[in-house]
């Protein structure tokens, strides 16, 4: 079974990979690759009752993921419909386009550290669409908002899944986790955004005398201060992030509702909530839930442990291990990757806030950046960006690897 799946994953891959050669969507080769694997845990096992209970908690655990980025999708849509993204680029004053792309890179690095690394980037990628016209430019940018999210959720407990996981189970600290991997986080973020940077020349064109009316501020500010809420009402509750998400969502919907005609009787059928539903890129989201099935039939087919375990059979260095799972978390998905490292070690061997914690948080937190699909953020934005897996290899990857690398080297040695 284990050989299987992991040939099945293999085929799957290098046909999302040839996407373009082949003339077939990647979304529906992942969700027939999905659907196969589980197929194939279901013929291998006689107990297809269990299989089946397995198969739902880990699509009630990918449903939640799918709802939260469909509600993120819905909220930013919505403020980009009534230009709220153009009223940032009103107050711009930077013209050279490379500082431009570094205010942007810092803003999202900063910004993911504490709204989630996934709805930071599809927040900064709609204002980089806005402001960089050029179609090569904006995949530029998109590639360096999904590094500087995923660098930047890594030394938070609350930027990303991973560290929020180590954080809940008391694996690291959060004075530990800041004071270890903000700078390694850093260094991954800014040294691909020097080599991505050289693909911005010139000044940027920026139209400042077009006029925005009351809608535009007013839901631009509510959604914001809806989408910060996100991760708060998680944080104060406990519930789940889609459920705050949906919240989130059903009182934006309600307020839009209410005030759209007694406030914005101009406003056209476009502006509305009902369009941004339209507009969502719903082939990214099935990418995604794809993806994601493949990535549980794995790890429940004993795949992932099975990897983890040989190569930690192989290597004696754990730092050399860990580097290597970040480099395995672009492949697949690092949550589960991260369950499978964790589950190998505890706590009395590897005391709270000891390096082999921090560096295991900063690798599957910054690795997945090295591929277009080993982040959720990566995945979020490809379809609004036009991102192609082969174009994100030739153009990004490298820039994300040399980065992860030197983050390493930091951390580990200084």
């Amino acid at each position: 079974m284990v050989l299987s799946l992991t040939i099945l994953f293999s085929i799957g891959y290098l046909l999302i990979l040839f996407e373009e050669k082949i003339n077939i969507n990647k979304s529906a080769i992942a969700l027939l690759l999905g659907g196969i694997m589980w197929l194939d845990l279901f013929l291998s096992n006689i107990h297809s009752v269990e299989i089946s209970n397995v198969l739902m908690t880990h699509l009630q655990e990918i449903s939640g993921v799918v709802f939260f980025l469909m509600g993120a999708m819905t909220i930013v849509e919505l403020i980009d419909l009534n230009q709220g993204f153009d009223l940032i680029i009103r107050f711009v004053r930077i013209k050279n386009k490379r500082m431009m792309l570094l205010s942007l890179s810092l803003i999202c690095f900063f910004m993911s550290s504490f709204l989630d690394n996934l709805t930071t980037a599809i927040i900064l990628f709609s204002i980089c669409s806005k402001i960089f016209i050029d179609p090569k430019e904006k995949m530029f940018s998109a590639g360096m908002m999904i590094i500087a999210s995923n660098s930047g959720g890594a030394w938070s407990p609350m930027g990303d899944v991973t560290t929020t996981m180590l954080w809940v189970s008391e694996k690291i600290s959060t004075f530990g986790i800041v004071q270890s991997i903000f700078i390694p986080s850093f260094v991954s973020m800014i040294i691909p955004y020097a080599i991505i940077s050289t693909n911005f020349k010139g000044s940027l064109a920026i139209d400042q005398t077009q006029s925005y009316n009351t809608s535009s501020f007013f839901v631009f500010f509510l959604g914001i201060f809806l989408l910060f809420m996100v991760p708060t009402i998680h944080i104060l509750t406990g519930i789940p992030p889609f459920l705050s998400m949906i919240i989130c969502v059903g009182l934006f919907w309600i307020i839009m509702d209410i005030f759209q005609k007694k406030l914005f009787p101009n406003t056209l059928d476009k502006n509305t909530i009902y369009f941004a539903l339209e507009q969502i890129d719903i082939p990214s989201l099935l990418f995604f839930l794809g993806i994601l099935l493949s990535v549980a039939a794995l790890e429940e087919g004993g795949v992932l442990s099975h990897f983890s375990n040989g190569f930690h059979s192989i290597s004696s260095n754990r730092g050399f291990f860990v580097f290597i799972m970040g480099l395995v978390s672009a492949l697949f998905d690092n949550v589960p990757m991260l369950a499978a490292i964790d589950g190998m070690y505890t706590i009395d061997q590897y005391p709270k806030d000891s390096l082999f914690w921090k560096h295991l948080a900063y690798s599957v937190g910054t690795g997945g950046s090295i591929l277009l699909i080993g982040s959720a953020a990566g995945v979020a934005i490809m379809g609004s960006a036009n991102l192609r897996f082969g174009w994100y290899i030739k153009n990004i990857s490298l820039a994300a690897l040399i980065g992860y690398l030197a983050g390493t080297l930091i951390l580990l040695f200084f």
